[in-house]
C-alpha cells in the first residue's frame, strides 16, 4: 500500500510539471499584452513572454532537482 501512494505522489508531481512552464509563459504573455495595452506599446508582450519562459525553466529545474523526502 504505501508503494503505491508514493508512486501517486510522483505522478502528481510530475503531471503538475507539465502545466507549470505553459501557465509561466501564458502568465508573462498576459502581463505584457495588457501593458502594451496600457501605454500603448508594441513591444512588451515579447519582453513578458521570455520573462515567463525564464521563470517557468527555472521553477521546472528547481522542482527536478528539489530532493523528496
Amino acid at each position: 500500500m504505501m508503494a503505491k501512494n508514493g508512486l501517486y505522489q510522483q505522478f502528481g508531481k510530475y503531471a503538475g510539471l507539465a502545466f507549470l512552464l505553459p501557465t509561466c509563459v501564458l502568465v508573462g504573455y498576459v502581463i505584457g499584452y495588457l501593458l502594451d495595452k496600457l501605454f500603448k506599446t508594441h513591444f512588451l508582450y515579447i519582453v513578458f513572454l521570455l520573462l515567463g519562459v525564464a521563470a517557468g525553466m527555472i521553477e521546472v529545474i528547481r522542482e527536478l532537482t528539489q530532493d523528496d523526502d
